[in-house]
């Protein structure tokens, strides 16, 4: 039995971004994790981590590989899965600046700028309060980042910049981040995922 208390493991989209660094924080926290590339995969795991990267290659590749209505189905069926930066974009029901045929795969209610902060030489890092998570506040590090601008009642914001911008929520099993843990040794967003699964 893995770490989330199912017989089941964790997957990780691994068509395109920084999987494997999802990969090492799960099997860190004693999660048995697997990268997904295919549907099969996808049917032998209880949970999804969407990682960053670029989130137009992950779309053409995730319909190409045949995983996107899959994602969706398992998303429809309550499978928890946490997107971080491009898996926020991929998880997000509207685009307000969707690049020319870009598509999500969707279940999260909320409306996503892709780059909310500009481009490479606008990321920047920062540190944000999350009441859920207590103290330490959590070290975020923002890159070519989305930012929540719409959001659904059913959707909790769990972070929230100075200016009002929202970079965290959680939905029912869905939970994402416009910043990236897994590469400054932040796991609690990641316990929390492993969390869902169990609950699920």
């Amino acid at each position: 039995m893995s770490a989330t208390g199912s017989p089941r493991p964790v997957g990780v989209l691994a068509l395109q971004g920084d999987f494997r660094e999802h990969l090492h924080v799960l099997r860190e926290l004693g999660a048995d994790a697997i990268p997904v590339r295919r549907a099969a995969e996808l049917d032998e795991v209880g949970g999804l981590v969407i990682p960053g990267g670029e989130s137009t290659v992950m779309d053409k590749l995730s319909r190409s590989f045949g995983l996107a209505q899959p994602i969706r189905d398992r998303i429809a069926a309550g499978m928890p899965v946490y997107g971080t930066c491009a898996g926020m974009i991929m998880l997000a029901d509207e685009l307000v600046d969707a690049a020319e045929g870009q598509q999500t795969i969707g279940g999260l209610r909320v409306t996503v700028r892709r780059n909310a902060f500009g481009n490479q030489n606008d990321s920047f890092e920062t540190d944000l309060p999350i009441a859920e998570f207590g103290d330490p506040a959590v070290h975020a590090v923002f890159i070519r980042a989305p930012a929540v601008e719409r959001m659904s009642e059913v959707v909790t914001a769990l972070a929230t910049l100075a200016d009002g911008r929202v970079v965290a929520v959680e939905q029912d099993g869905l939970l994402a981040t416009a910043f990236h843990p897994e590469i400054n040794g932040e796991y609690r967003f990641h316990r929390r995922f492993l969390q869902l699964v169990a609950e699920a």
